[in-house]
């Protein structure tokens, strides 16, 4: 890797060489196979157990090996999350897509000890506008996020670009979004989770820089409604205080030379 100049001293997020980058994007294209799978299965009448499985056997057959799979106990390969669901949601047998649900689903994969982790927001068939706006909206953040990852920028500049990008889709479509409380981005590489945490607000100039190399996870979640969450008790699923609907959108994303690389688009 290229150490950035003036950063020698300065604390910077954890960088990778280019090889290890190049590991990081045959996991990510893993999940973005399984992502890509799981959406065009996911019809009226499947449960979200049967889009777990189908993302595991993408996985596997791949050569990988799903990253949230016993994680801290998780027992899946996706997270599921539908409508007033924002993140973390158990697929189950029991749960079955119906026509115009909003489904978020979060997926990681490794692959020689490096982890990819991606999330998309989709509709069970057609969307009601506002639903549309929504993911629509979160997706915008997310890109602007990555845009924002440049070597010599800081962690909260990302953070700023997504705050400001879900201000602007607010106008464009004409409605308020709530930026999810609590949850966020992430450094990545031989872990899943790693520092530092990266909120999806914020001012900006803050944090660590990102060199050459720096590779975050950004995942903006918005909501219909309220910022506020709470956690069922399955000690796991989050869901909104207000039943409101969620989604959310993630790629892994390195800052090179070059500039931001999605290493999560299996491309």
């Amino acid at each position: 890797m290229i150490a950035l100049p003036g950063l020698c001293n300065r604390k910077v997020v954890a960088q990778r060489s280019a090889g290890e980058l190049d590991a990081m994007a045959a996991a990510g294209s893993l999940v973005a196979a399984a992502l890509r799978a799981v959406q065009a299965a996911a019809v009226p009448g499947v449960s979200t157990r049967e889009l777990d499985e189908i993302a595991e056997s993408v996985i596997r057959g791949g050569g990988g090996v799903p990253s949230f799979l016993g994680y801290h106990g998780f027992p899946a390969t996706i997270c599921s999350s539908v409508n007033d669901r924002v993140v973390h949601g158990i697929p189950s047998t029991a749960e079955v897509l119906a026509a115009g649900d909003l489904v978020s689903i979060d997926c990681g994969a490794i692959i020689d000890g490096w982890h990819g982790d991606a999330a998309v927001t989709f509709g069970v068939g057609a969307l009601i506008p506002v639903d549309e706006a929504l993911s629509a909206a979160t997706k915008e953040s997310l890109e602007a996020g990555i845009a924002a990852m440049v070597p010599g920028n800081r962690l909260t500049d990302v953070s700023h670009a997504i705050e400001q990008a879900t201000h602007a889709a607010e106008v464009r479509y004409d409605r308020a979004f709530g930026i999810v409380e609590g949850y966020g981005g992430h450094g990545i590489g031989r872990r899943m989770h790693m520092d530092p945490f990266l909120p999806n607000e914020g001012a900006a100039g803050r944090g660590p820089f990102l060199g050459v190399g720096s590779v975050l996870a950004i995942e903006p979640m918005l909501t219909l409604g309220t910022t506020k969450t709470t956690v069922l008790d399955d000690q796991w699923t989050v869901v909104t205080a207000d039943g409101s609907r969620a989604a959310h959108w993630e790629h892994t994303v390195a800052a090179t030379d070059d500039g931001p690389r999605i290493l999560t688009t299996g491309t």
